[in-house]
C-alpha cells in the first residue's frame, strides 16, 4: 500500500577542489602541464617536503603516467588531471611517513611498544580456542610484545599455552615458539618481547629453557651476567628475542640446619605440580582466567625451594617485578632498578588518580606494562592513551578485539614506519630543576593549531555493493573527526552529509588548538547517514599528529577490523599553526 521511495542515482565525476587547482596553475605557472622542476617546487614549498629531490619528482612523473597512460614519461609533464590523480594516491601521497625516522639508539624504555594481551587467543577469553594463527597475524602486523601463558600438560611432564581457569583449548609451547621464530622479523627487524606468564614447576622450567635455546639459538638475546644496568636499544637488539617474566625464586625456608629437607622438597613439588588454588572472593571480580598475572603468577613456584631452574632464570632479559608492598612503594623505589611493573587497567585507573606524577617518573627509567582487566571475556579493549600520557610503554592490547581502541592502537604504530617501536617525546623522559615531570592532568598552554581541510572521498563505489549502504539510492555520507589526547586535546566535529553521492565533496575546515601534540591521535571515521536506523559505518583510521605531513594529503581508510580498504579514502589537507 505504500509506494517505494527512489531517489535519483547518480556518480558524480572527480573534480579537482578549488584548493588543488590553484596550486596547479601556481606551479604550473599558469601553463597546462607542471615538469618535473615546477613537481619539486610544490613537493617543497606546499607539501614541505624538505627532503625531496628531482629523481624523487621525476619518479612520481613516471608513476603517474605509467598508470594513467601507461607509458613511462608523457610529452609536457603532468596535466591537472594528472596532479590531481597524483594527490589521490595515498601510496605516491600518504599522509605520514611510511620509512623508520625515529631515533633507535635509546634504552627500550624510550619507546612506546606494540604489544599483544594474551596472544595465542582466536576470541573470547574464557572458551576460544588457542592457536599459532593470532600469533603470526600479529607479528606481520607489526607487534613486537607477544604474550604466553605457561601451563602445565594435563600429565605434567610437558608445557601447554591457554588462559588458564577457563575453558580454552590449549596449544604446544613448542608450536608457539616455532611460529614466533618463523614470523618474528616479518614486519619489522626490531626485536620481540615475549611476556611469559608462568604456572611451572622448576623441572618445566628448564624444560622451557632447552625448547627457547634450541628454536631461537642466536636470535635470543640475554645479558652475560645477571641483571641488566640499562636496556639495550632497539637498534643494538635487531633480530633479536627476548623474554621477560618474573626470576623464580631460589628458596623458600629452610630447617634448623639451614638445608632444606628433601622430604619438604618433594611435598612441594607436588603442591607445585596441582592446579592454582581458586583466588579469594575478594579477587574473584578482578581475576577471571589468569590475568593477575604480574601479581601473583609466581605463587605456586615460590614454593619450589632450592630446585628453581638457574638455566630459565639467566634466559630472562626484562625481569618482573610487583607491587606486593604497595604501588606507590614499587612506583618509588622500583624506578632505581632495570625492570618491568606490569598493572591491569583498573590499577593503572588508581595509580592515575593519586600517583600520577609517580608513573611518569617511574617510566623514565622502567618499563610499565598495562593489560586490560579480567573481566573483559569478549576480548575487548581500553583507551590506551591514558597508559601512553603516563609514559607506560607496553600497553597490551587483544588484537582480536576489534574496536575504537584498538584503531587507537593501530593509528599509534603507524608511526615510525609501522616498526612496532615508537619513540615517546620528550616531554615524557624530562624532568625539570626540581625533580618536576609532565604531569598530563595539568592544562598547559595551546603549543600549535592543527587546521584541517576535509575536501572529499572516493572508492566506496569499488569497495562496496551498490546496495551495501542503500537499496534504491547512493549513500549519504559525512565524516566525523577526533583529537584523542591529553584531556584538555580532547574534540570532536563533523562535516554536513552529503546525499545521494557516492564521491561526497565537503570542502569544510576545522581547527584544533592543542596543548600536547606529541600525545595527540587524529582519528577520522565516515559514516553514512540512515534516517531510520543507525548510521552505517564506513570507513576509519586513526593517525599520529606528530606524524602528519603538511599538506593536501590522500588518507586512506581502514574497515572495523583495521584491514585497509583497496579503494576507498579521503583527500584532506593539513596545516599547522
Amino acid at each position: 500500500m505504500f509506494g517505494c521511495f527512489n531517489r535519483k542515482f547518480k556518480i558524480s565525476e572527480w573534480q579537482p577542489p578549488p584548493d588543488v587547482r590553484e596550486a596547479f596553475r601556481r606551479y604550473a605557472e599558469g601553463a597546462d602541464h607542471m615538469t618535473a622542476d615546477q613537481l619539486l617546487k610544490f613537493l617543497v614549498e606546499y607539501q614541505r617536503e624538505d627532503g625531496c629531490s628531482s629523481a624523487d619528482a621525476e619518479a612520481i612523473m613516471q608513476k603517474v603516467s605509467l598508470r594513467r597512460h601507461h607509458t613511462t614519461r608523457r610529452q609536457g609533464g603532468l596535466t591537472l588531471d594528472d596532479f590531481f590523480y597524483f594527490l589521490f594516491q595515498d601510496d605516491l601521497n600518504g599522509p605520514i611517513n611510511s620509512q623508520v625516522h625515529h631515533d633507535m639508539t635509546a634504552p627500550l624504555h624510550h619507546y612506546f611498544i606494540y604489544t599483544g594481551h594474551n596472544s595465542y587467543l582466536t576470541g573470547n577469553q574464557l572458551s576460544s580456542d588457542c592457536s599459532e594463527i593470532p600469533i603470526i597475524r600479529a607479528l606481520e602486523n607489526g607487534v613486537r610484545g607477544i604474550e604466553l601463558d605457561l601451563w602445565p600438560n594435563s600429565s605434567k611432564d610437558n608445557v601447554h599455552v591457554l588462559h588458564g581457569r577457563t575453558l580454552t583449548a590449549p596449544i604446544p609451547l613448542i608450536k608457539c615458539l616455532t611460529s614466533i621464530r618463523d614470523h618474528a622479523f616479518v614486519k619489522s627487524p626490531y626485536p620481540v618481547i615475549i611476556t611469559l606468564e608462568d604456572h611451572l614447576t622448576p623441572q618445566l622450567q628448564a624444560k622451557v629453557a632447552g625448547m627457547v635455546t634450541q628454536i631461537f639459538g642466536d636470535m635470543l638475546y640475554y645479558p652475560e651476567s645477571e641483571g641488566l644496568e640499562e636496556f639495550p636499544s632497539p637498534e643494538a637488539l635487531k633480530h633479536k628475542i627476548i623474554l621477560s617474566t618474573k626470576p623464580p625464586k631460589e628458596y623458600l625456608g629452610s630447617n634448623k640446619d639451614g638445608e632444606k629437607d628433601s622430604s619438604e622438597d618433594e611435598q612441594l613439588l607436588r603442591e607445585t605440580s596441582d592446579p592454582m588454588p581458586e583466588p579469594e572472593a575478594d579477587d574473584k571480580v578482578n581475576q577471571i582466567g589468569s590475568d593477575q598475572e604480574d601479581e601473583d603468577s609466581d605463587a605456586s613456584r615460590q614454593k619450589s625451594g632450592t630446585l628453581a631452574a638457574p638455566e630459565y632464570k639467566r634466559l630472562i632479559t626484562i625481569r618482573a617485578g610487583n607491587a606486593k608492598n604497595g604501588l606507590r612503594h614499587a612506583l618509588r623505589n622500583g624506578a632505581d632498578k632495570v625492570n618491568r611493573l606490569s598493572l591491569n587497567e583498573q590499577r593503572l585507573e588508581r595509580a592515575v588518580t593519586l600517583y600520577a606524577t609517580d608513573l611518569v617518573r617511574f617510566t623514565q627509567k622502567s618499563i610499565l606494562r598495562v593489560f586490560p582487566k579480567s573481566i573483559r571475556v569478549t576480548s575487548s579493549n581500553f583507551k590506551p592513551t591514558r597508559g601512553w600520557m603516563h609514559g607506560a610503554q607496553m600497553v597490551a592490547f587483544n588484537m582480536q578485539g576489534y574496536g575504537k581502541s584498538l584503531w587507537m592502537m593501530h593509528g599509534l604504530f603507524r608511526a615510525n614506519g609501522g616498526c612496532g617501536y615508537v619513540k615517546k617525546p620528550d616531554l615524557l623522559m624530562m624532568g625539570g630543576s626540581d625533580n618536576e615531570v609532565f604531569d598530563p592532568k595539568l592544562t598547559l598552554p595551546v603549543k600549535k593549531t592543527l587546521k584541517v581541510t576535509v575536501y572529499m572521498g572516493d572508492g566506496w563505489r569499488l569497495d562496496f555493493s551498490h546496495t551495501h549502504f542503500d537499496a534504491y539510492s547512493p549513500p549519504d555520507f559525512y565524516t566525523k573527526i577526533y583529537i584523542v589526547g591529553v584531556p584538555a586535546d580532547a574534540a570532536k566535529k563533523k562535516t554536513r552529509v552529503i546525499e545521494d553521492d557516492w564521491t561526497p565533496y565537503w570542502d569544510e575546515d576545522f581547527a584544533f588548538p592543542l596543548t600536547v601534540p606529541e600525545l595527540a591521535l587524529l582519528r577520522i571515521e565516515v559514516r553514512e547517514h540512515n534516517r531510520s536506523e543507525k548510521d552505517d559505518f564506513g570507513g576509519q583510521t586513526c593517525l599520529p599528529v606528530s606524524e602528519l605531513r603538511p599538506g593536501i594529503r590522500a588518507v586512506p581508510l581502514y574497515d572495523k577490523k583495521g584491514q585497509k580498504f583497496k579503494s576507498v579514502r579521503l583527500l584532506l589537507r593539513f596545516q599547522f599553526e
